[in-house]
């Protein structure tokens, strides 16, 4: 209760958790959809919003309150994939490469130093469109958790890098601990920040990512997520022709959810990090 009460008394954690809650609740929502999110014109086209239709209906004759329930299911759905697939490679790489040291060491980071210089961009394009025919939520996620991990492994790396050379370490070491011991009981703790700051803002790359990919028209537009929305927003002109209510729902959804995503990531790493918490006792 004392550290629900800490996280409480911060701000960006009551707005995040307050703006998860919702898009949570809208998630499962979806669940209770009366109408199927891949099917067209179940309601009339183009109407405002209103008691019927919340938020109003698009130009495919779907009712955009429904599809977006569904749209931030599926979003959330492929950041997770790409998010805790990316931390498992980029744990096992860091730590790894952090405590081996040597040639191990030189051979991973020459991996990531390599995925971190080439063009992933054009890359994950290229990719996308081999797949194209195949892309669904699962192949999307696994798509962007291939290139998710290369810089966070090397933060990790620095990490233990440090850790190796504390007294504590030596201490395991000369007590005959294990190696996989030594780095759950000892290491993990540590990184434990490190590690959940970089899955939150790895699943706010993976959402913006997904924007993006979406628009290039290199995911299935019929899967709705946030950038298919807004894709099939700006392909029928919704500014231009003054439907906001349409343009302004993934918008608005994914603008609260990165804010959401990143205030999250700030306050509770400052929260798990001994030297702030410190800090914060001490003020």
């Amino acid at each position: 209760m004392t550290t629900l009460r800490d996280l409480f008394r911060d701000y960006r954690f009551c707005f995040s958790f307050g703006v998860l809650v919702i898009i949570l609740i809208m998630a499962l929502l979806s669940f209770f959809s009366p109408y199927d999110p891949t099917l067209w014109n179940v309601v009339p086209r183009d109407t405002p919003p209103s008691a019927e239709h919340l938020l109003g209906t698009d130009s495919n004759g779907q009712d955009i309150f429904w599809q977006a329930t569904f749209a931030v299911r599926n979003s959330l759905i492929i950041s997770l994939i790409a998010a805790l697939i990316s931390r498992v490679i980029a744990i096992l790489v860091g730590m790894v490469a952090g405590y081996k040291g040597g040639s191990t060491n030189r051979v991973l980071m020459f991996i990531s130093d390599s995925l971190l210089v080439i063009p992933l961009f054009l890359i994950m394009v290229m990719l996308a469109m081999m797949v194209r025919q195949y892309m669904n939520l699962v192949v999307l996620g696994l798509l962007l958790s291939i290139f998710g991990w290369a810089w966070d492994a090397r933060l990790i790396r620095s990490l233990i890098l440090s850790l190796r050379e504390r007294e504590f370490t030596q201490t395991a070491i000369l007590s005959n601990t294990g190696t996989v011991k030594l780095v759950l009981n000892e290491y993990m703790p540590f990184t434990m920040p490190l590690i959940f700051s970089t899955l939150i803002n790895n699943m706010s790359w993976a959402i913006g990512l997904e924007i993006t990919l979406a628009f290039l028209g290199l995911v299935n537009l019929n899967i709705p997520t946030l950038g298919t929305m807004l894709t099939w927003a700006l392909f029928y002109q919704s500014i231009l022709l003054g439907r906001w209510w349409w343009v302004l729902t993934p918008v608005v959804l994914s603008l609260f959810l990165f804010i959401a995503l990143y205030w999250l990531s700030v306050s509770i790493s400052e929260y798990l990090d001994p030297r702030t918490r410190i800090q914060r006792v001490g003020a």
